[in-house]
């Protein structure tokens, strides 16, 4: 057997109404796949998608060239081939010899894995929207961003007021808390909600003195990323409860084993659409502490680009059975969301297909009346603001989009390229 044909296809998949709103100040790129469809000397065909705009390894034209005319199980556990072709492939071997891909993995330890709806950084009132539309699809947790600008008890006590008793919130700072000495009060107070599950990196990984400090004051599980601190000393100094775990299928494999040597449980940290969400059922089916929900992020898109949807029952979706990535592919939604082949001849030579910054001016208010005015949401706006943050009270006006006013564009020009204005007192 032999690869006859790799075709690389580019699509831009809408988000959902309010995630097109909520992603506009974060992930707005991540609505571009590029999708693998590889072909065998057989007929069978196997499909893979990459989110260009953050996967940990895109297609390039050198891996699909070491891959052409040779066997598709040859390069299948490289993962430096790509996010897409290496799924591609997997897909293409298991249809091949009439397998499921976990089959190709390793030895199936559960027949559903968990999964979590993802919502970024937004208000309490879009937390708690993406909430009960999670739950209305079968899920029973949210992964999500909070951040200093916002209120996160706000943030908490609406979701855990619209929500089942039994629905949880794995809460993500990205190390955005700073140190142990913020860091503690504040998961503090939270871990007196229910629905608090746990805390994903709340201060930067490598404090390794601070998240020690803070797994034995805070009741809850601490999470972090899989390989900082190395796993060695995360083991040695005890500084998590878990891990993140992501990459190609050899890297999660490998990760995932000495997670279980440790006996800690993980999530499979996967981000894409339909083809993806599937991928990581077949990961979570061998991996035996893989039992942390998966994240995917496969509710930010309006469409999954399968004809048969993937349905999350009690939080868990079904491993599938079918040979290969056990799906069908929607071609005819593919074609709908194909970016054309002028737009993409257009970029320049190693250019990226991508959206537009949005010109939108983002306000924070903080519970004195003071404001910040930033382009682009990020910490340097905490920092600059010089005045409370992870505080009651704290808001973010919605975004003022250029209306084409003088006053619009003198602020613009001054947060642009990341300069922030503060504005004292209410008015």
């Amino acid at each position: 057997m032999k690869v006859t044909d790799i075709e690389r296809i580019v699509v831009d998949v809408p988000f959902t109404e309010r995630q097109q709103r909520i992603t506009q100040r974060t992930v707005y790129n991540w609505s571009i796949l590029e999708l693998c469809r590889v072909t065998a000397d057989t007929g069978d065909v196997g499909w893979g998608e990459t989110v260009i705009h953050y996967t940990h390894q895109r297609v390039t034209d050198a891996s699909v060239e070491r891959v052409l005319h040779t066997s598709p199980a040859e390069a299948m556990w490289d993962d430096s081939i790509g996010a897409g072709l290496q799924m591609a492939l997997f897909d293409l071997v298991g249809k091949i010899t009439g397998v499921a891909a976990h089959q190709l993995l390793g030895t199936k330890v559960r027949a559903a894995t968990p999964i979590s709806w993802w919502c970024s950084h937004a208000s309490p009132e879009d937390w708690t929207a993406e909430a009960v539309a999670a739950v209305a699809a079968g899920y029973t947790s949210l992964k999500n961003k909070p951040r200093p600008w916002w209120d996160i008890y706000a943030q908490v006590e609406a979701v855990s007021a619209a929500t089942p008793p039994y629905f949880k919130l794995d809460l993500d700072p990205n190390g955005s808390l700073q140190n142990a000495a913020t860091a503690v009060p504040v998961l503090t107070r939270l871990a007196r909600y229910e629905c608090v599950a746990m805390f994903e990196t709340p201060i930067p990984q490598k404090d390794i003195l601070g998240n020690r400090q803070i797994r034995r004051a805070v009741p809850r599980p601490l999470a972090m990323h899989f390989g900082n601190p190395p796993f060695v000393t995360a083991m040695r100094e005890e500084v998590c409860d878990g891990f993140v775990v992501n990459g190609g299928a050899s890297r999660v494999l490998k990760h995932g084993t000495l997670a279980a040597e440790a006996a800690l449980p993980f999530w499979l940290q996967l981000v894409g659409n339909g083809l993806t969400t599937r991928w990581a059922a077949h990961l979570g089916a061998v991996l035996s502490h893989a039992t942390w929900p998966t994240i995917s992020c496969i509710n930010l898109y309006s469409e999954h680009l399968l004809k048969t949807p993937v349905e999350v029952i009690g939080g868990y979706q079904a491993v599938p059975e079918g040979p290969g990535l056990g799906v069908e592919v929607d071609e005819a939604a593919v074609k709908k969301y194909r970016v054309p082949d002028a737009e993409l001849n257009s970029l320049a030579p190693g250019q990226l297909h991508a959206h537009s910054r949005p010109r939108i001016i983002n306000t924070l208010i903080f519970p004195d009346g003071n404001r910040v005015h930033m382009g682009a949401m990020g910490p340097h706006a905490y920092d600059a603001a010089s005045g409370p943050g992870w505080s009651e009270g704290m808001r973010v006006e919605p975004p003022w989009a250029d209306d084409g006013s003088k006053e619009w564009g003198r602020l613009w020009g001054q947060v642009r390229d990341g300069g922030v204005v503060r504005v004292k007192g209410r008015s």
